[in-house]
C-alpha cells in the first residue's frame, strides 16, 4: 500500500503530524509512505525513519508577483513531484483547499480528510472522499491520528507519543558544545514567535534568567534563529547576572539541546512544539491561541495564561491593538517553572 500524507505549514503543523505517521509506520510496517511538505518546514523531516519519500513544494511561489503563465508552469512543475507515485490513500492534515488540491492531484482513489466542522478551509471538503468527525478540544496532535486511524483501520494506540525526529552526529555535537558552556544545569528559553501576538516581553525573559540563577542555580540559554538577533540581544541586555547563554542552533541542533535542558520555557511556537517533541520539561506561555489544542500533549507540562480576561475566546489574532493576553508578570512564569521542576 502507497500512502501519502499531506501536511503543509510551518514546523509546529508538521510535529503535530509526526505521532500519526509513525503509527501509520507500526500499523502498516510494509507500506510506502510519502509525505508533502513545505521546502521551508521539512527539514525536520528529513531522513525520517518512518517515511519513504519527502516531496518538498513551496506553495508561496504560486502566489504574488507572477504572471499567470508562470504561475500554471510552477504548479505543474511541483504537481509533476507529487504524482511521481501512485498512491492508495492520501490523508489531508491541513484542512486547507490548496492542501486538498494536492491530495486531489495526486491521483489518490481516497482521499481522507476532516469533517466540515473542523476544516479550516471547508469549501476544500468537495475534493475529498471521505472524512472523519473531531470532537470538539480536540488537541490538534489527536486529530491528525484520529484521522489516520480511520482512514487505515488501526485502533488509537494508548501509548505516549511517540516523534520521530533523525538527528546525526553533528546535530548533537552542535548541542553538546552549546551546553558544555553552561557548565551544568541550564533553561532553555526561547523569546521568539511566527506571530507578534504570541510574545512573551524579551526584557521579561531576561528578568526570568536571572531568577534561574540566582533562586534556582540554573543557567539560561537564550536560543533563537538568525533572524532574530535583536530579540536575543534585548533578552541579554535585561539580564543583570551575567548566567545567561546567546546561541543560534540549526533546528535539530535545537531538537538535541532540548534533550539536555532542565526546563524549556517559551510560547505557542515552533522551537516549543520541537522542545515537546524532544521529552524536555515544558513551561508555554500562551496568549491569542489555546494550550488544550496546541499545547504539550505531557501532562506534567505547565500552561502559563490569562484566564482572567475576556477576550481570548476564538482570538487567534495576529495583531490586536489590546493585546493584553501575554501581559504575564516573571513571578507567575518563575512560579511554573518551580511546579514543573517539581515534577520532573
Amino acid at each position: 500500500m502507497h500512502i501519502l500524507i499531506v501536511k503543509l505549514g510551518a514546523i509546529g503543523d508538521i510535529i503535530h503530524a509526526l505521532p500519526a505517521a509513525a503509527a501509520v509506520r507500526r500499523h502498516l510496517p510494509d507500506a510506502e509512505i510519502s509525505w508533502v511538505a513545505e521546502t521551508r518546514s521539512a527539514e525536520i523531516l528529513r531522513e525520517s525513519p518512518v517515511l519513504n519519500n519527502l516531496i518538498e513544494i513551496d506553495t508561496r511561489s504560486l502566489r504574488g508577483g507572477k504572471v499567470v503563465e508562470e504561475m500554471f508552469l510552477d504548479m505543474g512543475r511541483q504537481f509533476k513531484e507529487v504524482r511521481q507515485f501512485r498512491y492508495d490513500i492520501a490523508m489531508d492534515m491541513q484542512g486547507l483547499l490548496k492542501s486538498a488540491v494536492i491530495a486531489r492531484v495526486s491521483g489518490a482513489g481516497q482521499r481522507w480528510g476532516f469533517g466540515k466542522a473542523a476544516l479550516r478551509e471547508p469549501a476544500s471538503r468537495f475534493l475529498l472522499t471521505d472524512t472523519v468527525d473531531i470532537p470538539p478540544r480536540t488537541h490538534v496532535v489527536a486529530k491528525n491520528m484520529l484521522l489516520a486511524s480511520k482512514a487505515l483501520g488501526f485502533d488509537v494506540p494508548e501509548a505516549k507519543y511517540e516523534f520521530p525526529i533523525a538527528a546525526n552526529d553533528e546535530h548533537r555535537a552542535e548541542a553538546n558544545a552549546i551546553a558544555e558552556q553552561a557548565k551544568g544545569r541550564f533553561a532553555l528559553l526561547n523569546p521568539a514567535g511566527g506571530w507578534v501576538t504570541k510574545l512573551w516581553h524579551a526584557e521579561k525573559y531576561g528578568e526570568l534568567a536571572d531568577r534561574l540563577w540566582e533562586e534556582l542555580g540554573i543557567v539560561s540559554v537564550v536560543a533563537t534563529g538568525p533572524a532574530e538577533s535583536e530579540l536575543a540581544e534585548r533578552v541579554m541586555r535585561a539580564s543583570r547576572s551575567e548566567k545567561i547563554i546567546s546561541s543560534q542552533p540549526s533546528l535539530k541542533g535545537f531538537y538535541e539541546l532540548a534533550k539536555m535542558a532542565t526546563v524549556y520555557v517559551g510560547g505557542d511556537t515552533g522551537p516549543t512544539h520541537l522542545a515537546i517533541a524532544a521529552g524536555a520539561p515544558v513551561v508555554g506561555i500562551f496568549g491569542p491561541t489555546e494550550w488544550w489544542r496546541n499545547g504539550s500533549t505531557n501532562p506534567d507540562d505547565i500552561c502559563v495564561e490569562r484566564n482572567d480576561i475576556d477576550c481570548r475566546v476564538d482570538c487567534h489574532r495576529r495583531t490586536c491593538d489590546k493585546w493584553i493576553c501575554m501581559d504575564i508578570d516573571v513571578d507567575t512564569v518563575f512560579r511554573a517553572v518551580k511546579e514543573r521542576l517539581a515534577q520532573s
